[in-house]
């Protein structure tokens, strides 16, 4: 059987995180959770400390900011599902790595996509929908969101579900596992 490819996207607080971690306690045993965000200042400390919190000791969990595919290929077979939480952060931390070097984040996002095909547990995979705004002002601002649609379109090519969550409620728009609620 295919492994399932579980995209969830929505705004910022809307419960994309929550859901996602529901989906994984509810229906696997053996979880990993790869954390892309990186400790930079208060505001985003406590958010880590929030979501540390939710998890628990219910995941083994992994922080790599900026190689998650890389990790995502060396789980143990033993994984069942695993969490990565989010991928807008993750392409974020690409643009300040790099510099906004557009060619080394397409290699990198493009590696991603490819190491996805090779990973054999089931994968959640959160990330935002950042384009439904205004334009943004500046080049590089626009250069993260033209990337980031990118990922996520070609993320949920490759998804089996994809869930838009609005208002904390998920809306499946690929695919319906209504047992996953």
């Amino acid at each position: 059987m295919n492994p399932l490819r579980i995209l969830i996207t929505g705004g910022a607080r809307c419960g994309k995180s929550a859901f996602a971690l529901r989906l994984a306690v509810r229906n696997y045993s053996r979880r990993t959770f790869v954390a892309t965000a990186v400790n930079t200042d208060p505001e985003m400390n406590e958010r880590i400390s929030k979501h540390q919190l939710e998890r628990g000791a219910l995941f083994e969990t992994i922080e790599e900011p900026t190689a998650p595919g890389r990790i995502l290929a060396t789980l143990p077979d033993s994984t069942e599902v695993a969490v990565v939480d989010c991928l807008t952060v993750w392409l974020g931390n690409l643009y300040h790595r790099s510099g906004g070097r557009q060619e080394q984040i397409q290699a990198e996002v493009d590696a991603f996509l490819s190491d996805m095909d090779h990973v054999s547990c089931d994968l959640v995979l959160v990330t935002n929908e950042v384009g439904w705004g205004i334009v943004p002002e500046h080049a590089l601002a626009r250069s993260f969101r033209d990337m980031a649609g990118y990922l996520n379109r070609k993320v949920a090519e490759k998804s089996t579900h994809v869930y838009l969550l609005c208002c904390g409620v998920p809306l499946a728009l690929k695919g319906s596992l209504p047992d996953l609620h």
